[in-house]
């Protein structure tokens, strides 16, 4: 590694030769006229390089987001655009970048970090782990949930109130760990595409309780977001689709929380469906997340629990820590004042202590399959204490 070579963030001057190495690392060409659109909309402090003598080796962006964890609001550091030029590639700088923005993110106070791999091997090796999975249905028209007729309410068709659309979704999306809090500009550029159609379901009273966010291409009804507050919306939202009989010869729906029933449902759950494991998630700061999260209340005593986490590339989250659980589920994690196996130790490293707290995987699992090692009774009582949950993530970046 020459000692010319540096970590930094980019100047607004460097948009174009960072449209470059993205363009070519993922195999696209904007067009002149949305290329200087994007140069406006360029957040040059969001961007972070590797230079040698002012040259851009390898590159990343760094979103500042929020993940609802337990229904609250939670900082996370999201990354994208990973790329490296060919002729740079297996020289570990996209390594040396994870690593900078790991300890950049700490110092933001950004406790999670999240991303969409090209190699899920890749990033665990630096502690990101799965925390999420997808259904994917392939529905023959013929298959469709049956039509019923509206008991009250109405559908209507092509609305684009952000406001509105956002008070369904963030009414649905704190149901589960590690879905997206959505800001207007997020809808504006990441939501809501040009070739998008919605449908929004209203309650006799008016209000918005349910929406779809759709296309239809090549006699498909493209379902690229599926949102309802209750059954009612459910069903009137799946009449609206079926209306679509004479168009279409199948429905796909994409990106469905993992907990859906919908086969259950269908006349015939012969329909193809797909699971997908999707984004990936690492704490970033022990202690400080654990700030945010509450395990199960439990009776008047504290709780409590050793650990020994391996953490490699956060080396402030490596090591052993007492994990004191108050009667009220909130909790803090303590550098423990001596070391050693002892008794009740659990061992764990970073990603399987991600998916545990997420809801994406559970103790007992963990240590069925050595991801959590220790004695069975000290698993026994975290299985207790975690809250049971589900994750999903309906957004991309």
């Amino acid at each position: 590694m020459s000692n010319a070579q540096e970590i930094r963030q980019l100047t607004p001057e460097e948009f174009d030769v960072s449209m470059e190495l993205s363009q070519y690392a993922f195999q696209y060409k904007v067009k002149p006229e949305e290329l200087e659109e994007r140069r406006t909309k360029f957040k040059a402090e969001r961007f972070w390089g590797v230079f040698q003598e002012d040259e851009l080796l390898a590159k990343l962006t760094l979103l500042p987001l929020n993940l609802y964890i337990q229904g609250e609001a939670v900082p996370m550091g999201g990354i994208a655009g990973v790329a490296t030029w060919p002729e740079n590639r297996r020289e570990g700088l996209v390594g040396r970048l994870l690593t900078h923005m790991l300890a950049h993110m700490k110092e933001q106070g950004q406790v999670l970090s999240c991303l969409h791999p090209f190699l899920i091997p890749f990033y665990r090796k630096f502690g990101w782990e799965v925390y999420t999975d997808y259904k994917k249905y392939t529905i023959e028209v013929a298959n469709l949930p049956v039509r019923t007729e509206l008991r009250g309410g109405t559908v209507k068709r092509n609305v684009k109130d952000i406001a509105l659309l956002d008070s369904v979704y963030h009414s649905f999306a704190p149901r589960y760990n590690g879905t997206l809090v959505r800001d207007s500009e997020w809808w504006e550029q990441m939501v809501l595409g040009d070739e998008s159609h919605t449908a929004v379901f209203y309650s006799d009273s008016g209000v918005a309780e349910g929406y779809i966010l759709h296309q239809i291409k090549n006699q498909q009804f493209l379902i690229d977001e599926f949102v309802y507050l209750n059954e009612h919306a459910r069903q009137a939202l799946w009449t609206y689709v079926g209306n679509h009989d004479s168009m279409v010869k199948q429905v796909v729906v994409d990106h469905v929380p993992a907990d859906d029933l919908l086969p259950f449902l269908l006349r015939d759950p012969r329909c193809k469906q797909e699971t997908v494991p999707y984004f990936m998630a690492r704490i970033v700061d022990v202690p400080s997340f654990l700030q945010y999260y509450c395990f199960n209340p439990g009776a008047s005593e504290m709780r409590q629990l050793r650990f020994s986490i391996k953490d490699e590339y956060a080396p402030w989250n490596e090591g052993e820590w007492d994990l004191s659980i108050s009667p009220d589920g909130s909790a803090r994690m303590e550098r423990a004042a001596t070391s050693g196996p002892g008794q009740d130790l659990l061992m764990i490293d970073i990603q399987a202590w991600t998916a545990m707290l997420l809801g994406y995987k559970r103790p007992l699992e963990m240590l069925a399959y050595g991801r959590l090692n220790g004695p069975q009774k000290a698993a026994e009582l975290l299985e207790q204490w975690i809250p049971v949950s589900k994750t999903a993530l309906l957004d991309f970046f």
